[in-house]
């Protein structure tokens, strides 16, 4: 068995504005893990909370944690050890969706035929960062009538206030009046408990279907003040990192949100998506800065959840990667052996 390492810069199309600041591209790392002539792609989108700050970072944790032997068909072992050994979920990331390529590729079957999982059904959210409502006028015909895209993720918590929220909320709105579009709200723990109360009510009353994240992570105490007669459903992300999070907030909360940069990789989000089942809470998958790979990878699972958001390889510039095709608004995991992410050269 045979582990290699590239990073490679991804330039967003637009940059992509949230609660805790911009970013306009970054490095990500890339890992082949190649046995019996078999080769699996995975791939890390670096972040200081998903405990790799930089790609080299994520690299130099893999690296360690790759020298010593293990069996690359014991997928939830290696996954367990890797966390034991504190690699950082990003990372680990990586590594666990290139096994279980290889795993696919090995036996011949797309990844989500293996995993028993049926083809998505979803259509994906295309996000849209906080901008002013001049930016979001600009910015939405290019998504809406060339991209073809008709359910939006809007980002709010603006750290300017609750006002300047609303305004690009209904700069948003607006457009329903010509295209039909379903709009949910991700605040990215932007909201102080008050505003989130006074935001979720006024945005029931404005077409929105649940609000992602409404509180900082950390504030989790808080969330039955706002699951008592909420108007909106509420999902947890950056407060639902792993499986073992489910049990302590499933009572407060209508569902989870994964994304394998936080939960490390597909083995992760696959105990998460059990687990929020067993609790009879809601699922979505997000992504960070992904390219195709990863993407690619996400989908193979996409089709056992009831909400998508798959998109950051359409917002680059380019991607170097394909394998994610956007299919009447779904990401669509390829009928090829693996997750069916590749580079284009």
């Amino acid at each position: 068995m045979e582990v290699r390492f590239k990073i490679v810069y991804l330039k967003k199309r637009f940059p992509l504005r949230i609660s805790r600041g911009v970013r306009d591209g970054q490095y990500n790392l890339y890992v082949e893990v190649e046995d019996d002539g078999f080769v699996g792609l995975g791939e890390t989108s670096p972040g200081i909370s998903e405990g790799a700050a930089t790609a080299e970072e994520a690299q130099l944790q893999l690296e360690k944690f790759v020298q010593q032997s293990f069996n690359p068909d014991a997928i939830y072992n290696v996954y367990d050890q890797a966390l034991e050994e504190n690699t950082a979920p990003c990372a680990l990331a990586a590594l666990d969706m290139a096994l279980w390529d290889l795993k696919a590729k090995k036996a011949g079957l797309p990844l989500y035929q293996l995993l028993g999982i049926a083809k998505p059904k979803v259509a994906t959210s295309i996000t849209l960062g906080i901008m002013t409502p001049e930016e979001a006028k600009e910015r939405l015909p290019i998504i809406l009538e060339q991209d073809g895209i008709r359910t939006l993720k809007v980002k709010l918590g603006n750290p300017e206030g609750i006002e300047a929220d609303k305004a690009m909320y209904i700069a948003v709105l607006n457009y329903n009046k010509t295209y039909p579009i379903s709009i949910r709200v991700d605040a990215n723990g932007g909201w102080s408990p008050k505003d989130a109360k006074h935001m979720m009510q006024w945005l029931a009353e404005r077409h929105c279907e649940y609000v992602e994240q409404p509180l900082q992570e950390g504030l989790e105490s808080e969330l039955p003040y706002l699951y008592k007669n909420r108007p909106l459903p509420i999902f947890l992300d950056e407060s639902c990192r792993f499986v073992s999070s489910i049990p302590k907030w499933a009572h407060t909360v209508d569902g989870v949100n994964m994304k394998l940069m936080k939960c490390g990789g597909i083995t992760g989000a696959l105990r998460i998506i059990h687990t929020a089942h067993a609790f009879g809470l809601k699922t979505m998958i997000g992504c960070m800065g992904e390219s195709s790979i990863s993407i690619a990878a996400g989908a193979a699972v996409s089709g056992m959840l009831d909400h998508i958001d798959l998109d950051s390889h359409l917002n680059l510039n380019p991607d170097p990667c394909s394998g994610a095709p956007l299919v009447n608004q779904i990401i669509m995991p390829l009928s090829l052996p693996g997750h069916g992410g590749h580079f284009k050269s």
